[in-house]
């Protein structure tokens, strides 16, 4: 109550009144527990982190290092062509050097700091300029592999058609270092940053299956791609935000945009994931395999090129196993236990190669080393038989054919001036003495046949029995049909020895002794 004014004021005023002429003091008391430490550490960042932080430098910077320039479209054509050439050559030091000339983390870094302050003529920017990086690289790439004679797909180019959810987490953490250097004005770890995400070599990777009309390998490649710059765009706009870097939208706005991101990089998470998980089965799947081949063939026996083709169906397995005892049903039976524990039909190609041990090894070396020994003076044989031959034919030791298999050497000779038939055939005679295992077949020219064939009535004479056999030998070695002329009776038993040998034989009626002749060619 008021005295001063005379008359008597309503409770309510009286207090109002009172209120006003002795306000209460502002409490003093910090807030404690959680709360309390929460408010500090918020404090704290705001004046000593974010504080310290000259974002309008940090954004111009980033504006400049994303920007459509010759720098940036030379710098990237360069890093692509050099990449390209350390995949092809499998060459590790090649490929890190195009990862350091490689200048997409500029407009990557771009699209993250444009999102977080909500600068939409900057991040198409920076789109724009990612895009035609992107597709340059990929067109260069594809040009050198086009024309280039190694298209085979090396260990390096192999490396970046699995993206799994490892791939993620390194593009992560590589952007949360490279965000932080930036934003903290120690750009210099930012080589080490490209290093690890390898921006670049997956987009040769996509140029090779591009040029070689690999799905497989171009949608693989360009999947790893995709998740490193879009998990780089996404960190480096949370690590903007944490630093302060803020944009004009509503708060509901934010919250749907926050969303957003997080579908995007939960929607990238889960196929790499399922990437990883079919990685990690098939690590398993082939040590399963290998512990299978160890259970059925107990030592000594060692396994040898196991291939597995996971995307066979049914899954192919192909081992070879070098073993001291072969196992007829070793095959069918780790198929089925390799179904049951895979849980997938198996198609199992099993080769068992028998081998000996302890003094069956020893006896086996020795009997190795006297093969070799009797290898080496059947060469030499060889050698010397092939020299003789061509010594008897007159021409070189490369004219004369010897089939090792069929113990069979063939030489065809050259004319001897004034050297009957008789001549080469006994040059072949003496040869073949020498060589009983071997037939000798030494190919005379084709010369005159013998004058006559004598008979002492209806029998041969000695000298008409050697012109026989001479007529049939040269009939033999020269592949040629004779025409024996003279009387039917002689002419007849003539051609049926000949013919007991395989000769074609013609016959002609005529007086005198019986004459053999070479019938003329095509007849």
């Amino acid at each position: 109550m008021n005295a001063s004014t005379g008359s008597t004021a309503s409770p309510e005023a009286a207090a109002e009144a009172e209120a006003q002429e002795n306000p209460v003091p502002e409490s003093t008391e910090q807030p404690h527990g959680l709360r309390g430490v929460v408010e500090a550490v918020r404090s704290w960042w705001t004046v000593h982190v974010i504080g310290q932080v000259d974002q309008a430098e940090v954004i111009e910077r980033r504006r400049h290092d994303g920007a459509l320039s010759e720098h940036y479209l030379f710098m990237t054509a360069m890093s692509g062509g050099i990449a390209i050439l350390g995949l092809l050559l499998s060459s590790p030091a090649v490929v890190i050097g195009a990862m350091l000339l490689s200048p997409l983390m500029g407009p990557i870094m771009g699209l993250g700091f444009a999102l977080a302050i909500g600068d939409w003529a900057w991040l198409k920017q920076s789109m724009r300029t990612l895009i035609v990086g992107s597709v340059i690289g990929i067109l260069l790439c594809a040009l050198l592999v086009f024309f280039s004679p190694i298209q085979t797909i090396t260990s390096e180019i192999a490396a970046r058609t699995r993206p799994n959810l490892f791939d993620l987490f390194v593009a992560l953490f590589s952007a949360l270092a490279g965000a932080y250097a930036m934003i903290r004005g120690r750009e210099g770890a930012i080589v080490g940053v490209a290093i690890a995400t390898a921006l670049m070599p997956p987009i040769a990777v996509v140029g090779f299956g591009l040029a070689t009309f690999n799905w497989t390998v171009f949608s693989g490649a360009l999947l790893l791609f995709v998740t490193n710059f879009i998990t780089i765009a996404l960190t480096a706009f949370a690590m903007a935000r944490l630093y302060g870097f803020r944009n004009s939208l509503s708060k509901r706005n934010t919250m749907f945009q926050n969303i957003a991101l997080l579908a995007v990089f939960v929607g990238l998470a889960v196929p790499l994931a399922f990437s990883l998980q079919q990685i990690a089965w098939e690590t398993n799947a082939q040590r399963i395999v290998r512990d299978e081949f160890g259970e059925t063939f107990e030592r000594p026996a060692q396994l040898d090129a196991v291939e597995i083709d996971f995307g066979a169906s049914p899954m192919g397995v192909s081992a070879i196993v070098f073993t001291p005892v072969i196992r007829p049903d070793a095959e069918s039976d780790l198929a089925r236990r390799l179904t049951l524990r895979l849980g997938r039909p198996v198609d199992l190609t099993l080769t068992q190669s028998q081998t000996e041990t302890g003094a069956g090894a020893a006896q086996r070396a020795q009997l190795s080393a006297t093969r070799a020994r009797e290898e080496t003076a059947a060469n030499e044989r060889l050698k010397a038989l092939a020299t003789r031959l061509s010594l008897a034919a007159g021409v070189a030791e490369s004219e004369v054919l010897i089939d090792r298999n069929r113990r069979r050497a063939l030489v065809r000779a050259k004319r001897i001036e004034g050297a009957p038939l008789a001549v080469y055939r006994t040059l072949e005679t003496r040869i073949s003495a020498s060589e009983p295992e071997w037939t000798i077949e030494l190919i005379p020219p084709a010369g005159a046949l013998p004058a006559s064939i004598a008979f002492d009535g209806a029998e041969l004479t000695e000298s008409g029995r050697a012109a026989l056999a001479l007529t049939g030998w040269a009939a033999q070695r020269l592949d040629r049909r004779v025409v024996l002329t003279g009387p039917a009776t002689e002419a007849q038993t003539a051609a049926e020895t000949l013919r007991g040998n395989g000769i074609a034989v013609s016959i002609r009626s005529g007086a005198g002794p019986l004459r053999p002749e070479w019938a003329p060619e095509g007849e």
